[in-house]
């Protein structure tokens, strides 16, 4: 049926890359054209693209000719002339699709195409590798394309000065790691200054190794943490001092907003007690802060109604269902205050500052594009998680490279026996052989027995990069034995050596398949490059963890029934079948737990970009008095209509209540009584509120230099902000731990966490605001202020938590007691199976 419908509409892979074709019909009758050029009109072409494209000619017009000009630069500069199907390679990148090109073709040559053209627009172009070896050696060696045509080439490493990093990133073209620009997204969103700002705004990213960063390290979040400025010791100091206040003399309580403010007289009492001048001048905001949360824990929230006390810590009561809300904690330091007030061990705060998925900061780049040797396997998680589609590029020349059926042994040792014995009679023969193993441990035992047959070879296993490579690349050599583990030189080419290719060329060994088909099938890619020779197999065993998942038991059954020796093997294209079979299950899985993780981040990423958003505004305005005068009156409209609400009539109205509030928030004592709120609606208590507080601000401003007043401002909502969200990130990390045990009540946990955050983000704004306007209205304005960073001492990390990054550890395949594959003789527990344990 399949082959029906390919044959009266095409195959679209096929489709497209006809459409690619008549494109490179036009770059190749240029050629002669760009050829007959000297440099300097070489060079000048970038200037003329320029001004062609911002005079409203499209990248895709000036494409060809674009195309042509890189190919001729890269012909002059580095004598490598890229093939036709380079070409497509790149017009499929600069379409923002991933284009599926086999080891060997090429891939960093392909990029300079779509990374020039893009760099026309002036809006810059990252270029993103999986390590920082790799980053140096493509920028190094591709950036003389690029300045040959008067670009600006940069790099974007860890552990570069600010002024490093604002100079790379200023450039048309970035060369960094994932992880780098991620992190540098995160810093640049906690800054005090514009200034200090290093990105521009994301634009175009092409990806190289693209399934390694957007799948396998998905689901790996970049974590910014830092030296939290709070002391457990000043919890139980605020405790102390507000259980000693008298109620209503020291402290007013407005139970409907749940808040609690201390009267001029508690102002008094806190600020000898703790021998300061102005508990709101800004250097006390942390003394105030813990004194606002140890009042509300004591004022307003109650032991077995709000929280109960179980097993050493505070568990939250949800007020509408009265069940417990197990993971969920209190923000804000809330959680830490109620700890202190019943006496059990306050939990450090957390130090996350910020974070993000790379999922989703890929999605922010106006346009995403990347390249791998394998991706189609993927196709449906790219397309459904980034919108990218997978076009698959055709070979340079035909692949002759030969993947022979897998052999399955009954044990792992019998196994590494054969593998042993076969890579010793290609190494007799000169022909090179590479095996890849999917952990260090395998590496390591493999490595031991070569040794005892006294084969010279190398041991790689994904720890130090540049030397990978440069071993990676002589793996074709005649002779040589490469044991690596999968992951380990993705990105080098391997060619092979003098009299190789007689020999059948490089010999790729897989101990064992991967439960993703792609890393498989990048091992098998590593032969056969640009036409040449080359051969695969897999080896496996029925003790394989794969194997074991999915119904070894009874292939095993067969093979003993059948009477087979542990070394006789089976060969059949009917195991591999089934094997494949079982590894698309587990894709299958995989892809889903990546997908729910996105589902959950999602909540979190979007109220990042509105608090990210904002903060933006406040840096970059000159002026944010009306921001201030926002917030203060969301704060008025808010407190207004939890104590005149429509359902009630105005004699039920708490009046008094406003005014204590605002006394403690936005009011002078005194400022406001309840007989001048008494007759009129909402709206007009509202407007009379902020006409009295907007007035105040006013004369505060007419006493001071404008600059003042305009700084004071921006200290005061950058240093809400930052801290509130610190606090946010945190309960949002403990509402989600503990989300999934809802489903046990038979509620959806994924929309119980939206909901939930939703409501934490709503809370947490309303926290800002009021704490922005308590500062404006009350804290002393000073000439000097600097702007704070909430944390000391930040460390940029990758949360390995979640990470999927294989290969991790062995699984204890061989028997405890069997005999160890290495032939030394000594059961495998004594031996390598020591190293493991």
């Amino acid at each position: 049926m399949l082959g029906l419908v390919k044959k009266i509409f095409g195959d679209a892979n096929e489709r497209e890359i006809k459409r690619y074709l008549r494109t490179v019909e036009k770059i190749n009758g240029m050629e002669p054209e760009m050829q007959a050029l000297s440099d300097i009109q070489l060079g000048g072409k970038t200037e003329e693209f320029m001004k062609r494209y911002n005079a409203g000619e499209s990248l895709d017009d000036i494409l060809p000719e674009a195309f042509a000009v890189v190919r001729e630069v890269s012909r002059r500069t580095l004598g490598k002339r890229h093939y036709d199907v380079q070409l497509i390679g790149g017009m499929v990148l600069h379409e923002g699709k991933v284009a599926e090109m086999r080891t060997g073709e090429g891939k960093t040559l392909v990029g300079t195409l779509p990374t020039y053209l893009n760099a026309l627009t002036g809006k810059g172009v990252h270029v993103v590798t999986v390590n920082e070896y790799l980053a140096q050696r493509d920028s190094a060696e591709m950036s003389q394309i690029y300045k040959y045509l008067g670009l600006r080439v940069g790099t974007n490493l860890n552990g570069m000065t600010h002024a490093e990093k604002q100079a790379a990133y200023a450039c048309d073209v970035t060369y960094g790691t994932n992880n780098e620009f991620g992190f540098d997204y995160l810093r640049d969103n906690m800054v005090l200054y514009k200034e200090q700002i290093v990105q521009k705004p994301l634009h175009f990213a092409l990806i190289d190794e693209v399934d390694s960063i957007l799948i396998d390290e998905a689901r790996t979040p970049l974590i910014i943490s830092g030296q939290a400025a709070k002391s457990t010791d000043l919890y139980y100091a605020a405790d102390r001092f507000v259980k000693r206040l008298v109620a209503e003399e020291d402290y007013t309580v407005d139970i409907k907003v749940k808040s609690a403010a201390l009267t001029e007289a508690g102002v008094a009492k806190a600020e000898r007690a703790f021998g300061i001048d102005n508990l709101y001048d800004h250097t006390n905001v942390l003394i105030n802060h813990h004194l606002t949360q140890a009042l509300k824990a004591n004022a307003i929230m109650r032991l077995d109604v709000d929280y109960v006390v179980q097993d050493g810590g505070v568990v939250i009561v949800d007020e509408f269902t009265g069940r417990l809300m197990a993971g969920r904690r209190y923000s804000d330091g809330l959680h830490q205050a109620i700890e202190a007030k019943e006496g059990l061990e306050v939990q450090n705060e957390s130090m996350t500052l910020a974070t993000i998925t790379l999922q989703n900061y890929f999605r922010m780049y106006q346009k995403l594009a990347g390249m791998t040797g394998t991706a189609k396997t993927e196709e449906e998680e790219f397309k459904k998680i980034y919108g990218l589609e997978v076009i698959v590029v055709p070979t340079n020349r035909p692949t002759i490279r030969e993947d022979k059926p897998d052999v399955v042994y009954k044990t792992v040792a019998s196994k590494y026996r054969m593998v042993v014995e076969e890579i010793v009679e290609r190494h007799k023969k000169g022909q090179p052989v590479l095996v890849g193993t999917t952990s260090i441990e395998n590496s390591e035992l493999l490595s031991t027995m070569l040794k005892k047959r006294g084969v010279p070879h190398k041991v790689l296993n994904a720890k130090y990069h540049a030397e990978e490579a440069e071993i990676v690349a002589d793996a074709g050599q005649k002779g040589a034995v490469t044991i690596a583990t999968n992951m380990a030189g993705r990105g080098t080419d391997i060619v092979l050596g003098e009299g190789v290719k007689e020999l059948g060329g490089l010999h790729i060994i897989g101990t064992e398949r991967h439960e993703s088909r792609r890393i498989d099938n990048q091992l098998r890619g590593r032969a056969g490059r640009q036409g040449d020779p080359g051969s695969t197999q897999f080896y496996l065993s029925m003790q394989d963890e794969l194997m074991r998942r999915f119904g070894a038991d009874n292939v095993m059954g067969m093979m003993e029934k059948l009477g087979f020796e542990e070394d006789q093997p089976i060969e059949s294209k009917l195991i591999t079948r089934s094997v494949e079979s079982a590894q698309k299950r587990v894709e299958g899985n995989n892809f889903d737990i990546r997908k729910v993780v996105l589902q959950y981040d999602d909540v979190m990423n979007q109220q990042r970009t509105i608090l990210y958003k904002q903060r933006h505004e406040v840096l970059y305005s000159e002026n944010i008095r009306d921001i201030v005068f926002g917030m203060i009156d969301s704060v008025i409209e808010r407190i207004v209509h939890a104590h005149c609400p429509k359902e009630e009539v105005p004699e039920d109205w708490d009046l008094a209540a406003i005014v204590e509030y605002g006394n403690g928030t936005f009011l002078r004592e005194g400022q406001v009584t309840p007989e001048q709120l008494e007759g009129k609606e909402p709206e007009d208590i509202i407007q009379y509120l902020k006409d009295v507080v907007h007035k105040t601000y006013e004369e505060r401003e007419a006493n001071l230099p404008p600059e003042f007043i305009r700084e004071f401002e921006k200290v005061i909502v950058l240093r809400a902000v930052d801290s509130k969200w610190m606090d946010h990130i945190d309960a949002m990390d403990q509402l989600r731990q503990g989300i999934h045990l809802r489903a046990y009540g038979g509620t959806d946990p994924l929309r119980e966490y939206q909901f939930e955050g939703f409501a934490m983000f709503e809370e947490m704004i309303a926290s800002i605001q009021e704490e922005v306007a308590k500062y404006a209205m009350k804290a002393q304005v000073e000439a000097n202020q600097k702007r704070q960073e909430v944390v000391k001492g930040q460390a940029a990390v990758s949360g390995k938590e979640e990470a999927v990054k294989r290969p991790a550890k062995a699984e204890n395949q061989i028997g405890r007691n069997d005999p160890c594959p290495c032939g030394s003789g000594k059961k495998f527990k004594q031996c390598h199976g020591a190293q493991e344990a």
